[in-house]
């Protein structure tokens, strides 16, 4: 028998029986779309995490007081720690491909105008914090150059602060007060949405000084640097790991790029992707223990078929080609049928919760299908092998 012989045999046993061959094929077919569905899912996180990561642009490099690692006595006796201050952020911004840098304070106070009151994150930064943060300015403008060590009390609201304390009116002009102290607002931030949990609208901007003795700090919590897109991350942060030595007489404190940063997330990402990918595999398991059930069921009732085949020449080979490829076709057929549930069913979960972010990894699709079919013959193979070593006479006997 040739190719063609064995291929239309293959096919006709398997319509031949046609609820067991769905049955079989419907194994393969919940576990291709759970693989499809759970990575989807995974993927669709992995650059939704990256892409909210990456909002405020890839040329980043952030510095923070103090050492993420040490070592020695503790330091709890004997503090040797710096502050960061402005005059840092000052240096560092004249660091060659140094395009600009951000001192940062954080905290929270209320904000009040008239008799309403919000309770806010406030931003101690510099006037070069939307382009370093990569922010617009939706009304007015952003913290103007003024005297690092005595600038004016100047507010940027953002976007949700503003429709909370004005409401329709606009607040340029307009004097707020935050943690007891009056500001006069210069300008209204466009809506920049959430990151990782963070409402970015929900803030208000005033420069660095003011929010150091606002929140009682001698040190800066974070100098963000923007460099030139040509220029290389790591050698910038060597030179400003150099420069805050020489400042500092030590190293105390920690450099992070954004390459690191997001090095570690991708790994961590990829292996959530991996591992929901795996738990799908499981489901796969499951639907190959049941093509091997089924195979074994067929060769013991296609004992007197297995034995007139034989009979008029068909070798052992040719044999254990036909149950095999039952198999293969079984578990292919499945596959195909999970591939196309599994990403219209991702397609479907985007688009009815755009919350929830898909994104089907085409590699991971033609890993799946062709795993199936690996499942397919691994599970064939056995009854095969069987049917194939039936003796002739016996299997004719057995019609």
């Amino acid at each position: 028998m040739g190719f063609k012989e064995l291929l239309k045999l293959s096919l006709g046993a398997v319509f031949s029986y046609r609820m067991r061959s769905f049955l079989t094929a419907l194994g393969i077919t919940v576990g291709i779309t759970a693989v499809v569905l759970l990575t989807s899912l995974g993927e669709g996180v992995h650059r939704f995490v990256l892409a909210e990561f990456t909002q405020f642009g890839t040329n980043l490099i952030g510095i923070a007081p103090g050492k993420s690692t040490t070592a020695g006595i503790s330091g709890a006796i004997i503090s040797n720690i710096r502050p960061m201050t402005l005059d840092d952020a000052e240096a560092l911004k004249r660091i060659p491909a140094v395009i600009a840098s951000v001192p940062v304070v954080q905290g929270n106070a209320p904000v009040k105008f008239g008799g309403r009151s919000r309770r806010t994150y406030i931003f101690g930064v510099g006037p070069e914090a939307p382009s370093v943060w990569q922010f617009k300015v939706a009304k007015g403008r952003f913290l103007p150059e003024d005297d690092p060590r005595s600038p004016r009390a100047l507010a940027v609201l953002g976007s949700k602060v503003q429709d909370e304390l004005f409401g329709s009116r606009t607040p340029l002009g307009q004097r707020v007060r935050i943690g007891g102290e009056r500001y006069r607002v210069v300008g209204v931030m466009e809506s920049k949405g959430q990151m990782l949990g963070f409402d970015l609208d929900d803030a208000v901007y005033i420069p660095a000084t003011r929010a150091l003795s606002l929140f009682n700090r001698e040190s800066l919590m974070e100098i963000d640097l923007l460099y030139a897109a040509g220029a290389s991350g790591e050698e910038v942060a060597k030179k400003a790991r150099n420069l805050l030595i020489s400042r500092h007489g030590s190293e105390d404190f920690t450099i992070t790029t954004q390459e690191q940063m997001l090095e570690v997330l991708g790994s961590v990402l990829n292996i959530l992707t991996l591992a929901v990918g795996a738990v799908g595999g499981i489901s796969l398991l499951v639907g190959g223990v049941g093509i091997l059930t089924i195979m074994i069921i067929a060769v013991n009732e296609r004992t007197g078929e297995i034995g007139l085949l034989r009979a008029i020449g068909a070798g052992r080979r040719q044999i254990l080609a036909m149950f095999i490829g039952e198999a293969v076709v079984l578990a292919s057929v499945g596959g195909m049928a999970g591939l196309a549930i599994g990403t219209g069913g991702a397609w479907l979960l985007g688009v009815a919760v755009p919350a929830l972010p898909t994104h089907t990894p085409w590699s991971y699709v033609v890993l799946a299908e062709l795993l199936a079919a690996v499942i397919g013959l691994a599970a064939g193979v056995l009854p095969a092998v069987r049917a194939a070593n039936l003796d002739p006479i016996e299997a004719l006997r057995a019609e």
